[in-house]
């Protein structure tokens, strides 16, 4: 059987629950740029993770790196879920191992209906939640049920995009840039409904530019700075640390 390593390198680390994400050494390239230097954290089962940093700071990368996904090129360094060796896997079989990732660009799928991009997602097993538990999660999802998918609002896009990676039967929520260009009144939803699927026992990992927002739903924050963790700890300590947000997030 594989077993997840103890890299525990000195990060403030919680000790008493066992990590069920762990980015161990990470290394990885866009081209020549070294993007991800050695990046190393834990995540706990049904913990919500702000990953956060200015913009190039690797964090984006980090997430398409969990994911397996064929850019940035990994170069060193180990990713486990559950005992499970993504970095060993593809990104189909990083997800059939539950990840799920919403990219910020949301890649809703062009000619389909809200209910069609939701039962692609469907097609094959491991199956998640069922559609009308979705629609229950997003009522707006159910009334633009047979709309097409590309002409909904940025936030109705949103939400189609997380309720299809929950169509999947999966153990961690990676979201990158969720809030990006949505009104307060949709943001609030976006993290209402964040919170409920916490209260499912589903781990998230959230890259977001709000950090303020962020910071508030998240249990624990990790900053990235020019590739390397500059900080890991509770959400909390950081909305509590000017200096720290002026330096590293620019809050």
């Amino acid at each position: 059987m594989n077993v997840k390593p103890d890299f525990s390198k000195g990060h403030n680390l919680a000790e008493t629950a066992p990590a069920y994400l762990s980015v161990w050494d990470l290394h990885a390239y866009y081209g020549e740029s070294y993007i991800v230097q050695g990046v190393s954290f834990n995540v706990h089962e049904g913990e919500i993770l702000a990953l956060l940093g200015r913009n190039g700071a690797g964090k984006t990368s980090t997430l398409r790196a969990i994911a397996r996904l064929d850019s940035p090129q990994i170069t060193h360094g180990e990713v486990w879920l559950d005992h499970q060796p993504l970095h060993l896997m593809k990104s189909y079989e990083a997800a059939t191992a539950g990840i799920g990732l919403v990219p910020e660009d949301r890649r809703i799928i062009p000619g389909l209906t809200v209910e069609e991009n939701l039962q692609l997602a469907q097609i094959a097993p491991p199956i998640g939640w069922s559609i009308e538990r979705l629609y229950d999660l997003f009522p707006r999802l159910r009334e633009r049920r047979k709309q097409e998918g590309v002409t909904l609002s940025g936030g109705e896009q949103q939400m189609l995009s997380i309720a299809r990676a929950l169509a999947r039967d999966i153990k961690v929520l990676l979201l990158d840039e969720p809030y990006e260009g949505l009104a307060p009144v949709i943001v609030d939803e976006i993290e209402r409904t964040l919170r409920l699927i916490k209260e499912q026992g589903i781990t998230t990992v959230i890259v977001e530019q709000n950090a303020v927002r962020a910071l508030e739903l998240a249990d624990r924050a990790v900053i990235l700075d020019t590739g390397s963790i500059v900080f890991d700890g509770s959400a909390s300590e950081v909305l509590e640390n000017e200096s720290l947000r002026a330096e590293y997030l620019a809050i």
